[in-house]
């Protein structure tokens, strides 16, 4: 068995938690390992001959969950042969209560870290504020027009670096084994509020619409996702139509002692930064 360190091991460590979790750790003083296909560390859930010398030497891993939910299992139990002794799992809000064709993937991460020997969290966010800028809804909303099928049903949307920082807690503090965490922003805004906020601060003209679900998924395929993917986004959605995602939870307050970053003042920063231009 592998010597139990200090050292922290991101999995997705360019990804929009994974990134941001890499900076607050080192800000910290903490040892920490970037790892994605591109990072500074090479890790590829497809190439299992990566993932031994990713872990080596550390004693917690940030995990972002495989899309096959027997690799995670996989990966775990190995990990902690090799001295994990702690896992801080990334999942989403409402995966409990979504259909479970939705993401298996973030469900197995999560049953992989619960039958384990090691110590874990489970945080489970909103969506995040990024999603409008850094990938997803980007493109549209520079294009004019986000269309998707959620009505007027609210979103605590959460910011990436609010989850980050909450990880790097989880990850560097005693006392949160066993828990599952639902991070959100302060106040929940429908997709329409959303977009007229990104509107106006950007000073472009863009309008939200909402499709049926049908509709949606008749747009997505013509964009080239697949049929399952099609299908895994409208459950998706169903469950945010159905208000699962809706109530704004106090937990990034509870964890951080700060407010969560506000949607406002999110898009007042990705807008100065050309995030729509």
């Amino acid at each position: 068995m592998t010597k139990e360190t200090n050292e922290i091991l991101v999995i997705g460590g360019t990804g929009k938690t994974g990134r941001r979790l890499v900076r607050a750790l080192r800000a910290s003083g903490e040892r920490v390992r970037a790892a994605s296909r591109s990072g500074e560390v090479l890790f590829d859930w497809t190439q299992p001959d990566t993932w031994q010398p990713a872990v080596a030497g550390a004693s917690a891993v940030y995990l972002i969950a495989p899309a096959d939910p027997a690799v995670a299992d996989d990966f775990v139990s190995r990990a902690v042969t090799w001295g994990v002794g702690r896992f801080v799992a990334l999942s989403g809000r409402g995966i409990d209560r979504i259909d479970r064709e939705f993401s298996p993937s973030m469900l197995g991460a999560e049953e992989a870290v619960r039958a384990s020997d090691a110590h874990w969290t489970i945080i489970r966010p909103n969506n995040f504020h990024q999603n409008f800028d850094e990938d997803l809804w980007r493109q549209p909303l520079v294009e004019g027009r986000l269309a998707l099928p959620m009505d007027a049903t609210p979103e605590p949307f959460v910011d990436a670096q609010d989850i980050a920082d909450v990880a790097a807690t989880l990850l560097t503090e005693d006392g949160h084994h066993g828990q599952v965490y639902e991070l959100s922003g302060r106040r929940a805004l429908t997709f329409a509020e959303a977009v007229a906020t990104i509107a106006e601060v950007s000073g472009r003209a863009i309008r939200y619409v909402e499709l049926t679900p049908e509709e949606y998924r008749t747009e997505v395929l013509a964009e080239g996702w697949s049929e399952a993917d099609a299908a895994a986004l409208n459950l998706m959605f169903a469950g945010m139509r159905a208000g699962y995602l809706a109530q704004p939870t106090d937990t990034v307050r509870r964890l951080l002692g700060r407010e969560p970053i506000d949607f406002d003042t999110y898009v007042e920063h990705a807008a100065s930064a050309g995030a729509w231009s």
